[in-house]
């Protein structure tokens, strides 16, 4: 019985009223970790209406955090509150994650929040993948070094290549991960263990 728990996606809510913020965020998150699900809910009503207390997280906007804090506080292992930069009140005893920030900014708290948990959720027990993707040696140098944020034009001067040579590399890098944007390549660096969230 235990095996089969193993097996089932767990689900993850974000509860926020900003649609974007939602999807953008339901995105990221299926990007960095594998088998889950992602429900979104724009009101806390319509999460109550949901199954609340299956989510092994609850991503939830401070507006509606501070709205509901019993519920949350009740729940506090399991809630991410999602911030505003500077604009939230200071919440010592609660993760956060500011959802202002540029997309690598976030993928890295995200990957953090993944890494470290907070005490037995699901954020940093999913295991990472295999580099199965079939990257060459050279590639792996060049992915590391896009990982960590370097241009190509600087990748092609650590490595001592040309910069159409660095571009290629970054092409079919991109290619072979199916990778939209930088953030992909960073989650794939991190999942397989290429780089530390902290070099980032």
């Amino acid at each position: 019985m235990q095996s089969e728990h193993k097996h089932q996606p767990i689900e993850i809510a974000i509860i926020d009223r900003n649609v974007l913020t939602c999807l953008g965020l339901r995105g990221i998150l299926l990007d960095i970790v594998p088998n889950i699900v992602v429900r979104t809910f724009s009101t806390f009503l319509e999460f109550m209406d949901d199954t609340p207390y299956m989510y092994a997280h609850y991503f939830v906007s401070s507006a509606i955090y501070f709205e509901h804090s019993q519920f949350f506080r009740e729940q506090q292992r399991k809630t991410i509150v999602l911030s505003n930069g500077e604009n939230t009140p200071q919440m010592n005893s609660l993760l956060t994650l500011n959802i202002c920030q540029d997309e690598k900014k976030l993928v890295k708290s995200l990957l953090s929040l993944r890494q470290y948990g907070h005490g037995g959720g699901v954020m940093h027990t999913v295991s990472a993948p295999s580099n199965s993707l079939g990257l060459s040696g050279r590639e792996i140098e060049v992915c590391i070094l896009l990982a960590k944020g370097y241009t190509n034009k600087e990748v092609a001067d650590m490595l001592n290549i040309s910069l159409a040579t660095a571009i290629s590399h970054r092409k079919n890098i991109m290619d072979k991960l199916a990778a939209q944007s930088l953030a992909d390549i960073i989650i794939y660096a991190v999942l397989n263990g290429l780089v530390d969230v902290a070099e980032l």
